[in-house]
């Protein structure tokens, strides 16, 4: 049958000890249709791993993968040649995504931008690249979960959305490039949904306290504790509209994979379609206003906040 890969590396979800909800509700569906499919997880011996093991056929393979290590996707490419050298490998599925800060890009710190680069930017190129002869050899697809924040400014989402634009211009690029060879290419830009640990409170407060913990003294003086306090609450309560039904996203990679022309982009998820219309046609600030309405609006810095002035003038 044709053969498939499915590159999972939750990172989200796995560095918290869960296994990502749209790559694995994907293999699942992909294994019950009757495809070949190699799945990769963070860690085998996880709850989503044990929970593909337990849910699918004995033709799903599973590959522990971290996206980080270049060892884990050589030693996943090696695997994935050898069992597909002489069919081709019809499809890969880059489902990576990683973030553990919801921050201003100044408080945000460097190293968490470079993590999100690498998971979700420079993980599923090196994957890519890998698979490219296979896949060419196959005349077949790549899917790749994106997200509207990689196109649109979302308030305390830098290091993530900027890993995320690279990702989706490298895969818009990759799709002009490889139309000679036959290879369809799409993008997978999902609303909000719940997957692992992305709508766990503890988690975020955790990450909240280690953020503030260590924040230079002059910023939290400039910025305030409260001030990411009050981004992580309403944070927090914005998880509340996150959607349990995955499957509008397993039915969009999975029509990117097998669609006699699938579509360059997918929007599965609510709201989308005025997000992007306000984004088109509206001038900045009615986008900026909009994001800040819909997702986090957060309060004045302490510096910039009148009773700070005042106590300022009387000291």
């Amino acid at each position: 049958g044709r053969r498939l890969s499915l590159a999972t590396a939750g990172l989200l979800s796995a560095l918290a000890g869960c296994d990502s909800g749209f790559g694995q509700a994907t293999a699942r569906h992909l294994d019950a249709m009757g495809f070949q499919v190699f799945a990769s997880v963070l860690d085998p011996q996880g709850p989503g791993a044990k929970e593909l093991c337990r849910s699918c056929s004995p033709r799903l393979t599973l590959l522990q993968m971290d996206l980080t290590k270049p060892e884990d996707i050589q030693r996943v490419l090696q695997h994935i040649q050898a069992h597909t050298n002489s069919t081709g490998l019809w499809g890969l599925v880059n489902n990576a995504g990683f973030n553990d800060t919801i921050a201003d890009a100044e408080l945000s710190p460097l190293g968490k931008f470079r993590t999100c680069m690498e998971v979700n930017f420079f993980g599923s190129l090196e994957l890519t690249k890998g698979l490219l002869p296979l896949l060419r050899s196959a005349g077949g697809r790549i899917v790749t979960v994106s997200s509207p924040a990689g196109d649109l400014p979302f308030p305390c989402l830098a290091a993530y959305g900027a890993s995320k634009a690279a990702l989706s211009l490298l895969m818009d690029t990759f799709r002009s490039e490889l139309q000679p060879w036959g290879v369809k290419v799409s993008l997978v830009l999902p609303g909000y949904y719940k997957t692992g640990t992305t709508c766990d409170p503890a988690f975020w407060n955790l990450q909240k306290q280690r953020l503030v913990a260590s924040l230079p003294r002059e910023l939290l003086q400039a910025y305030g504790e409260d001030y990411v306090e009050e981004i992580n609450r309403q944070f927090i309560q914005f998880m509340k509209v996150a959607v349990e039904d995955l499957s509008a996203v397993v039915n969009s990679i999975t029509d990117g994979l097998l669609a006699a022309n699938p579509a360059v982009r997918y929007y599965p998820g609510q709201g989308l379609g005025l997000m992007y219309f306000i984004h088109r046609y509206l001038p900045y600030f009615v986008r900026d206003l909009f994001l800040k309405g819909f997702f986090i609006n957060p309060k004045l810095p302490r510096a910039l906040r009148r009773e700070h002035h005042d106590d300022a003038k009387k000291a």
